[in-house]
């Protein structure tokens, strides 16, 4: 009985219109692509454009969390490391990629209101 449904509701094999579903199909996935792209491709790529600059901007005297959050001050630039001074006149050598801008960026904000 299953069987006399499927051959009912299949096309004949003359007709045309099987070329049509393919190609729904592929703009469908081409649709796909371009909201993955905008959506999640490109925010991706331009905050880690603004991440670089930010660490890049960063100089002698600037507030800084790490990722890890360690609270410091930087006390000297180096080629890929900055030298930052802890609490209690401490100092650490840290990566430049070790730096968290949204956590550096806010205390900023907040050291010159306070």
């Amino acid at each position: 009985m299953n069987f006399t449904l499927l051959a009912a509701a299949a096309p004949a094999p003359g007709a045309s219109g099987g070329m049509s579903g393919g190609m729904g199909q592929i703009i469908m996935l081409v649709l796909i692509i371009v909201v993955f792209y905008f959506f999640m491709i490109r925010p991706q790529m331009k905050k880690q454009k603004d991440a670089k600059k930010f660490v890049e901007s960063i100089k002698k005297g600037d507030k800084i969390v790490t990722i890890g959050g360690i609270f410091g001050k930087i006390v000297e630039v180096q080629d890929t490391a900055y030298m930052i001074e802890v609490e209690g006149g401490n100092r650490l050598k840290i990566l430049k990629s070790a730096i968290s801008m949204e956590n550096s960026a806010s205390l900023n904000k907040e050291t010159p209101a306070a």
